[in-house]
């Protein structure tokens, strides 16, 4: 079995990862408040229709991620504060209309800010590379391939062009969860039409304007490929979003 087979690999979320994001959402819409108990595992087990196994299983995870506390001889309470430092979008299949735009919305307030950045420090060696992934995407679309992890690498590179570390393994950090929003680009029905050809233009126009030294033009290039990237996909980002940037093209 070669890597590329691997990656098509999909794994199917386990029945504790199913209760945990179900009690998680029950959290997050305040039907669990913070310093509430949680039924206990056989009111769980049975209210799911699982193991009670399970139930630890998923209680535990949520413990790990700091949602929920346990008291020795009194169970399982929504936690006052989130004590966890983790920091995840979706789990299972993908993420749901809702938070697409919210990871859309995510994107548009990070990748502005550094591909203004990027065109301020930009070195000779940086557009190099910038240019080499944007020709990668230029042959995929040549070829009908997909050009996806070209289309991150192009994104990691303009962060690298920051010359700030923290700006960098940010990007990358959320790489995975951007990149699912960026494949979609890439594996939708217009995947050899007219939808790649026009997020390459707004590639192009970023790269031009951090070759030129242009933050403002690269601020806003960056900022109309998110609103092109979302209406892609069927989602029209907030109006409130880049706002300040009217006008500003230097």
């Amino acid at each position: 079995m070669g890597m590329n087979e691997l990656k098509k690999i999909i794994r199917a979320p386990r029945l504790s990862e199913e209760v945990s994001i179900a009690l998680e959402e029950k959290i997050t819409r305040g039907e669990l408040a913070p310093g509430d108990q949680l039924p206990t595992e056989k009111v769980l087990a049975e209210t799911f229709g699982v193991s009670r196994a399970v139930v630890r299983e998923a209680v535990a995870r949520l413990k790990a991620d700091g949602r929920i506390e346990t008291r020795q001889g009194s169970g399982a309470f929504v936690a006052l504060a989130p004590k966890s430092l983790n920091f995840r979008f979706w789990q299972g299949e993908g993420p749901a209309l809702v938070e697409l735009r919210d990871i859309f919305e995510l994107r548009a307030m990070i990748e502005t800010a550094v591909a203004e950045l990027a065109a301020r420090r930009r070195i000779p060696e940086d557009v190099a590379v910038i240019a080499r992934h944007l020709q990668a995407m230029d042959d995929a679309l040549a070829t009908g391939e997909d050009g996806s992890e070209a289309d991150d690498n192009f994104h990691l590179a303009i962060a690298a062009s920051t010359h700030n570390t923290y700006a960098y393994r940010l990007v990358e950090f959320l790489g995975r969860h951007f990149s699912d929003s960026r494949r979609l680009a890439w594996s939708g029905p217009g995947r050899d039409g007219a939808l790649p050809q026009e997020a390459q233009a707004e590639h192009r126009a970023m790269f031009e304007a951090i070759a030129s030294g242009s933050p403002g033009r690269a601020r806003r290039y960056a900022q109309e490929h998110l609103r092109g990237a979302a209406s892609r996909v069927g989602i029209d980002l907030a109006n409130d979003l880049g706002v300040d940037l009217a006008g500003d093209l230097k």
